[in-house]
C-alpha cells in the first residue's frame, strides 16, 4: 500500500477490532555509558503502567570492540544490554507509538541511532511511518550540550514519516523539576557517569503521555 494509500484509506472491520487493543509502544535506545538506557528503563515502567504493550530494544552498536573495550562504562553498557533485542523495521512497524532515546554528539542524535533510522526508508516509502505518536528524550555532559537540539533532529525526521509528535510540553509539573525541555526529557550527566537531574518521574511521564495520545490516534481511527 502507497503512502496517500494508506493515508486516505478506510478502516476495515478487522483493523478496527485490532485499533481498540492496547497501544504498542517501542521504546528503542542507544546508550554508551548507561544513561540512555536507565531513560529507557523508566520509560518502559511508566509505559506498563499505563496498560500499553512494551518492546524494549536498542539499536546495533557501529563502534569496533576494540574502542568498547577500553571504555570501562561503554564495556559494561554494552555486557548490561547484551540480552536486550535489536531494533528492527519489524518493529516500527508493530508499534503504535514509539519512544526514542540517544545521547547528543555536536548536537544531533548519535550515528547508531541515525543508521538505524536510514534504514527505514522502505517503512516510510509503504505509507507505513504515516500517524506513528512519537516522543524523543536525550542526554549530554551539561545542560547546554545539545540535549534540545538532538531532540529536535530527531523530530525533523518524523516529520518526514508524516508521524504525530507528542512531546511532553509543559502539560505537568513534573516537568519543570526535571530542568523544564518542553519537547523530551533531557538529562545532564556528570564526570563520574551519574546524572544530574532527577527525571525518573519526568521519564515515565512523557511515556505515559505517549501512550495516551496513541491510545486517541487508535481511537479516532477506528
Amino acid at each position: 500500500m502507497g503512502f496517500f494509500s494508506k493515508l486516505f484509506k478506510k478502516s476495515t472491520s478487522k483493523e478496527k477490532e485490532q485499533n481498540m487493543t492496547n497501544v504498542k509502544l517501542a521504546i528503542v535506545f542507544y546508550s554508551m555509558g548507561g544513561t540512555n538506557y536507565q531513560l529507557a528503563k523508566w520509560a518502559e515502567e511508566g509505559a506498563k503502567e499505563a496498560s500499553a504493550e512494551v518492546r524494549l530494544l536498542k539499536v546495533q552498536e557501529l563502534a569496533p570492540e576494540s574502542v568498547i573495550e577500553g571504555n570501562e562504562a561503554w564495556k559494561n553498557t554494552v555486557e548490561a544490554t547484551k540480552d536486550i533485542p535489536v531494533a528492527t523495521a519489524d518493529d516500527i512497524e508493530w508499534a503504535d507509538a514509539i519512544i526514542f532515546s540517544t545521547p547528543t554528539r555536536f548536537g544531533v542524535m548519535a550515528s547508531q541511532m541515525k543508521q538505524f533510522i536510514d534504514t527505514l526508508g522502505g517503512l516510510w516509502a509503504s505509507g507505513k511511518t504515516v500517524n506513528k505518536v512519537v516522543s524523543a528524550m536525550s542526554s549530554a555532559q551539561n545542560s547546554h550540550g545539545g540535549q534540545e537540539a538532538t531532540i529536535l533532529s530527531l523530530y525533523t525526521t518524523m516529520m518526514h514519516w508524516g508521524a504525530i509528535i507528542a512531546a511532553p510540553g509543559y502539560t505537568d509539573e513534573v516537568i519543570f523539576g526535571a530542568g523544564g525541555n518542553p519537547y523530551g526529557t533531557s538529562v545532564s550527566v556528570d564526570q563520574d557517569g551519574k546524572m544530574v537531574e532527577d527525571v525518573e518521574q519526568a521519564v515515565k511521564y512523557q511515556a505515559k503521555r505517549t501512550v495516551t495520545v496513541a491510545e486517541w490516534v487508535k481511537k479516532g481511527q477506528a
